[in-house]
């Protein structure tokens, strides 16, 4: 996993070359204008944009706690706070169902080991071996999630 700010994200180039053109796709466009919804920007990328409010109830949220097998999440905070659960996936061992293939997920019944915030322009790199929940916290969330295959 990484946290960082969005100014430094030309760090993070060299991991994976979709990375970035996904942070390119934040620099020639005003993502706070950009509408809900899902963009393909190549075979291997896509982001989601996603406005809704945080689910203050962290029990309810940690209903998905998750992780994937064949995507990388760049999670980018465009109006914030956000609060994440993250714990590693190979400490996690109740699954909360199957993994389903479609729509590359697994959930887990486990604990989280930390909580971490997000605010506007911070973003999260979460590899498959991440377990993570989102969308915690109060008040109103927009952020933008680019599924990077592997």
């Amino acid at each position: 996993m990484i946290i960082d700010s969005l100014t430094n994200a030309d760090k993070y180039f060299q991991l994976n070359p979709n990375f970035k053109t996904a942070f390119d796709f934040i620099a020639q466009n005003n993502v706070a204008n950009l509408p809900d919804g899902i963009t393909q920007i190549s075979e291997s990328l896509r982001v989601i944009i996603n406005t809704a409010q945080a689910n203050n109830n962290t029990e309810e949220a940690l209903q998905f706690f998750e992780c994937h097998d064949k995507h990388i999440d760049i999670q980018v905070c465009i109006n914030g706070p956000e609060t994440y659960a993250w714990k590693p996936r190979e400490k996690c061992t109740h699954p909360n169902g199957d993994y389903s293939s479609e729509k590359d997920v697994r959930f887990w019944k486990d604990s989280p080991d930390t909580f971490f915030e997000l605010k506007n322009n911070q973003f999260t790199i979460l590899y498959p071996e991440d377990c993570h929940a989102s969308m915690m916290g109060k008040g109103e969330v927009k952020k933008l999630i680019f599924k990077v295959l592997i």
